[in-house]
């Protein structure tokens, strides 16, 4: 006979409580436990012992008796897609996508299930209504006969069709609907979450069958459920963008058999999404003359290479404490940079109002766009243009040296690639490589002071 008892569990790392407790003693986060509804079995110790018996005996094995085997990856024939997961979808793998309500994370795994033409396709919506997917399907003009389509939420009736169906992968849309009947508590709840993804892992696991979880996030921009989904499944994938512009960028922020710094940039049309297989162009703005306070930085997201435009505001602060207001760039950064530019370069930089906007809505990170910053600020104080044909590729240290940033070559190829006619760079990277071999002409320095006076005279 079934038992029913209430336990608490932490929403943060899934610690369980008997009881109600303000702090979590394991994650130490504060208001995080919620109650549950658990369902156990009461099991007696002869029937345990009866299907122990008929367990599967499992030995330990070495290193040296494990065969090694390369990963057959499936092409989904996204190549964006394929970038951030690494190559293509391995099989036996949870993949979890998360994005705000209306980003395009059903969008995107219903054009990539339409698009696997090979592979038999189940996708399993407790949101839409098997109508509201024809409809969705008829937009993005795609059709599959591969791709099948089941409208419901109970965990078991949806693995009595996946054994008769035999699918090859299989999407659910989304994880916070389904609710699985060895629990009591309701859909969505953190136990619940926790039970439909434990039973979607091992049926992954189990038949080597990749499986793709889209999950709401919270107001925070934090995947909703508990922390501990994110621990089970194999792949995290982050779908960010804002709703009033076209773009949207897939993020990894985990992968079990890939790079956590790949993206994949899509094009939000009536149509469905597009693939951008060039970013640099529209990170780049388009513009008829040239305009000061605008510098093109190299920088790279995983494997890409990207040329993006940095956009600087200066203006005189007129309330006192001047303002340092960056935009898809770290404030701290940014304030130690404007600090180098007072201190090793003479411009008076604390009765200056700052503004700085990544172009496209990227969050850059890596510090090869120093120079770049330092010269859009620096255009836009004095009121120099800057040639848009000349790019930047170099770190910023705290003595106005440039120091030499990494792959360099790649970014170096890119701007020559995107058209731009000249590079600066750190003296310290020109060992790594020949640059006679580029027609872009590669200018090295090894202080900032030096750059300026070579731009601005």
């Amino acid at each position: 006979m079934a038992k029913a008892k209430s336990v608490f569990f932490c929403q943060q790392c899934g610690y369980e409580s008997a009881k109600w407790l303000g702090k979590c003693p394991s994650c130490s986060a504060w208001n995080t436990f919620a109650e549950e509804i658990v369902t156990k079995e009461d099991t007696s110790k002869s029937e345990w012992r009866q299907s122990a018996s008929r367990q599967k005996i499992v030995e330990a094995k070495t290193l040296k008796e494990i065969e090694s085997s390369a990963e057959k990856r499936i092409l989904s024939g996204d190549q964006e897609l394929d970038r951030v997961l690494g190559s293509g979808i391995v099989p036996g793998s949870l993949v979890l996508i998360g994005g705000e309500p209306g980003i395009g994370k059903s969008t995107l795994m219903l054009q990539v299930g339409l698009m696997l033409k090979k592979q038999k396709v189940l996708y399993v919506s407790g949101e839409e209504s098997e109508q509201q997917i024809k409809m969705r399907a008829e937009r993005i003009g795609l059709d599959s006969e591969q791709f099948f389509i089941l409208t419901e939420t109970n965990t078991k009736s949806i693995f009595l069709v996946i054994e008769s169906l035999a699918p090859d992968i299989v999407v659910v849309d989304s994880i916070q609907t389904l609710f699985s009947p060895l629990m009591e508590s309701a859909a969505g709840s953190v136990g619940q979450v926790r039970q439909c993804a434990a039973e979607l892992m091992k049926f992954a696991k189990e038949t080597n069958t990749p499986v793709f979880l889209i999950g709401h996030i919270t107001k925070d921009g934090l995947i909703a459920g508990p922390k501990v989904l994110e621990h089970m499944v194999d792949t995290v994938l982050q779908f960010e963008g804002d709703q009033h512009l076209a773009y949207r960028i897939l993020r990894t922020t985990k992968n079990r058999f890939g790079s956590t710094a790949e993206i994949g940039i899509y094009e939000m049309l009536g149509n469905g999404l597009r693939e951008v297989s060039n970013p640099s162009e529209i990170l780049i703005t388009q513009k008829d003359s040239s305009l000061s306070g605008v510098a093109i930085g190299a920088t790279l997201e995983g494997n890409r290479p990207l040329l993006i435009e940095i956009q600087a505001l200066v203006s005189p602060a007129s309330y006192g404490t001047p303002q340092r207001t960056p935009t898809g760039f770290d404030q701290k950064r940014l304030n130690m940079l404007l600090a180098v530019l007072e201190k090793r370069c003479g411009f008076r930089m604390g009765t200056q109002d700052v503004f700085l906007n990544m172009a496209g809505g990227l969050k850059i990170e890596d510090p090869a766009i120093d120079l770049a910053i330092c010269i859009a600020i620096i255009s836009s104080m004095e009121e120099i243009s800057i040639s848009d044909k000349i790019c930047f590729a170099a770190e910023v240290g705290l003595g106005g040296e440039l120091r030499a940033v990494n792959r360099v070559e790649q970014r170096i190829s890119e701007a020559e690639k995107l058209g731009f006619k000249e590079i600066y760079i750190s003296k310290f990277n020109t060992k790594a490589f020949d640059s006679s071999k580029f027609k872009i002409a590669v200018k090295p320095f090894g202080k900032l002071v030096d750059v300026f006076q070579d731009l601005f005279g």
